[in-house]
């Protein structure tokens, strides 16, 4: 069959990778580059070269099954990192970064703050509840997280210093968002990823050189023949025979089967008038939040003391409430060795010293609610319907993993299996 893959994310790459095994399959990409959020960027500081991935970043060896054998299969290497997180919140003048005893209590007035003591035995007491309640699969696991804290009497500190400045740097979600969140899902992740136990986590790794690597090895064992760089669809029509896709260029291209794997608002507005009403319904719940994004060199984003630095680091003096500012410390997470620290951060931009931005750039999440939830379970309806499936990471946990893994269902229903 000819297969049109439309978008060059990890969706679409993957997508790709897999069913040009036994189909004849062409990838559209809209940008001109291949990758998506796996946006790796060249420096140069001090007439030396830097590979600094600005979007996708790290994976682990528990969660990332597929992503890790899609990696072996390519040849890619890869090294451990550090996943650590740091709050500032200069309000209540207090900085913390959990990885260590050490870097707990980077400020040593933690030591005799009986509310940062209060935050770590809640810490504790949440973890248990937490996974006493997925066990039993318990009715509070319908709550909101922030009714779920009130209805337990969790303190302010685990909240606003803990829990909802995590949620908000995993799921790069708004601080005001998170109340709101669905406790179930919040909670699947957080045991998923071991971050309800204080020991036995993950181990992360980051790509060796910068995630681009793994694209251009892609790449260079499929060639690029079949990929379709700087392509603008104008519309979509689809019958019984197959697929038409209309360029702006003016030529029309014939395909069996379309790969939607560009996010679901976006398959939406590519279908425009041609969607179906499930499509609509389904495509529709699922919002997406803009957020700003500065690599740069600027620390003073970062906590203040250096002990306490993390791998992330979660800026509540930036007073935003509905998008996250947090910024990424590189040279602890991709292993750089470097005169300056680079850094990227979230949503914070007018905070960083103009004279030590690098570049800016613009990436869009999936927001995880009840509408985006109900929608993830109504996707079997839409997908393979009017010879087209539909891929992302919005389908699931809204990560690179989740990426692939929507990928590799599409693929099993067109009878290639990973």
């Amino acid at each position: 069959m000819r297969i049109a893959v439309v978008g060059g994310g990890i969706s679409g790459m993957m997508s790709w990778y897999l069913l040009q095994q036994k189909h004849d399959v062409t990838l559209f990409e809209a940008n001109d580059y291949l990758g998506g959020h796996t946006a790796t960027v060249q420096v140069n500081v001090a007439g030396q070269d830097y590979a600094i991935d600005t979007g996708f970043i790290v994976f682990n060896d528990w969660t990332y099954p597929i992503f890790n054998r899609f990696l072996s299969e390519l040849g890619v290497a890869f090294q451990p990192t550090e996943m650590s997180f740091s709050v500032k919140n200069s309000a209540q003048n207090l900085e913390y970064n959990g990885n260590t005893l050490t870097s707990l209590f980077a400020q040593r007035r933690n030591l005799l703050r009986p509310s940062f003591w209060l935050m770590l035995r809640d810490i504790v007491r949440f973890n248990r509840l937490g996974k006493q309640l997925l066990a039993s699969n318990d009715a509070d696991l319908d709550l909101a997280l922030g009714d779920f804290l009130a209805k337990h009497g969790f303190g302010a500190a685990i909240r606003d210093n803990y829990l909802l400045p995590m949620g908000a740097a995993i799921w790069s979600a708004g601080l005001a968002d998170m109340p709101a969140f669905p406790l179930r899902f919040f909670l699947r992740f957080f045991n998923n990823h071991g971050l309800l136990n204080i020991s036995n986590r993950p181990q992360w790794s980051v790509i060796s050189g910068g995630s681009k690597r793994y694209v251009d090895a892609l790449v260079t064992k499929l060639g690029s023949d079949k990929l379709k760089l700087n392509q603008r669809i104008r519309a979509i029509s689809r019958d019984d025979k197959g697929v038409i896709l209309s360029f702006d260029d003016g030529r029309t291209e014939h395909f069996d089967k379309l790969v939607m794997a560009c996010h679901s608002d976006q398959a939406l507005a590519l279908l425009g008038e041609n969607a179906t009403l499930q499509e609509q319904q389904i495509l529709g719940s699922i919002a997406y939040q803009q957020n700003d994004v500065v690599l740069h060199t600027d620390t003073r984003l970062l906590p203040k003391r250096k002990r306490a630095w993390a791998a992330w680091n979660y800026n509540l003096d930036a007073n935003v409430s509905d998008k996250a500012t947090l910024t990424y410390n590189m040279n602890l997470l991709q292993g750089i060795s470097a005169p300056v620290t680079f850094c990227v951060t979230l949503n914070n931009t007018t905070a960083i010293a103009k004279d030590k931005i690098l570049g800016v750039y613009r990436y869009a999440h999936p927001v995880f609610n009840h509408c985006t939830l109900a929608a993830q379970q109504r996707r079997h309806s839409i997908n393979g319907e009017n010879n087209t499936y539909f891929c992302g990471a919005y389908w699931y946990n809204g990560f690179h993993e989740d990426g692939a893994r929507s990928a590799t269902d599409v693929a099993t229903m067109l009878g290639v299996s990973f």
